[in-house]
């Protein structure tokens, strides 16, 4: 096998060139130019593959095709660089892909490691390197993302970038935690919230703060301990304070709690 480049080649009227045997490649040099007056034809098991054509014509499968301008031979397929947001939950949710070569409007689905797809619900194109899919997904997983452009042309993610969770959920109930005794050293109260390796921290600095409810949370088991409640303060007070349950995905669920000092007969222990 050989290669043949063509710097200039002038048939007589009339007569043909073949340009190298079966089985070489011929290569038109950048600064050169591969004129077709007629017709350009690759024959069975042939191609002919990123070139740049101009006014002439293809055969394909026995039918001329025109080249008015100028056009360049090659698949063009779209890219997947990354999606945003990565976890979703199972209610309709947006996702954003950045890629490259999107054209308006490709299909997308996803597609489970067991290999079941899900197609979107619908997608919006924004531009050549953005598009946005709205997905419900029932099954928790991990998913790979397809986008099909309407050519034909398409690409699959090479790693399942999708994952489909539910959010963590508290179980305990919004509201007071209880009323606590000025003072008091010992376990205030326990929050609980189910989900994937759920941590739990607090949102602001109130339940935490040294000069307010002087607690520590236990950000594993959501034990809420102090060894002085309410530090130096001798006036009942009510601190209200958010805490967040955070699962394994990173997905997020806040809810909002109080605790209660007293001072006197009233007081009371800590309660869980």
């Amino acid at each position: 096998m050989s290669e043949v480049k063509v710097n200039k080649v002038s048939p007589r009227s009339g007569t043909g060139v073949q340009l190298g045997d079966a089985g070489d490649t011929v290569t038109v040099p950048a600064s050169a130019n591969l004129t077709v007056g007629g017709t350009l034809t690759a024959t069975t098991g042939g191609g002919i593959a990123n070139a740049a054509l101009a006014n002439s014509a293809i055969t394909i499968n026995g039918s001329a095709v025109s080249l008015g301008g100028s056009v360049t031979v090659g698949e063009t397929k779209p890219t997947i660089s990354g999606i945003s947001p990565s976890t979703i939950e199972n209610t309709a949710t947006n996702v954003v892909i950045t890629g490259t070569n999107f054209v308006s409007i490709p299909q997308v689905d996803a597609i489970n490691s067991t290999g079941a797809v899900t197609i979107a619900n619908s997608v919006s194109f924004s531009s050549a390197t953005s598009i946005t899919a709205n997905f419900t997904i029932a099954v928790d997983g991990t998913y790979f993302i397809r986008v099909e452009n309407n050519d034909g042309n398409a690409v699959r993610s090479g790693s399942a970038l999708l994952t489909v969770s539910d959010a963590p959920g508290w179980t305990t109930s919004a509201g007071s935690l209880g009323t606590i005794a000025g003072d008091f050293s010992g376990t205030v109260a326990t929050v609980a919230a189910s989900g994937d390796t759920v941590t739990f921290s607090e949102v602001g600095s109130v339940l935490t703060n040294a000069s307010q409810a002087n607690c520590t949370l236990n950000s594993s088991t959501g034990v809420i301990s102090t060894t002085d409640f309410g530090g130096n303060s001798e006036t009942p007070t009510t601190y209200n304070f958010t805490l967040r349950a955070t699962d394994a995905q990173g997905q997020t669920a806040d809810r909002a709690f109080s605790l209660t000092s007293s001072f006197g007969a009233s007081g009371s222990g800590g309660f869980n």
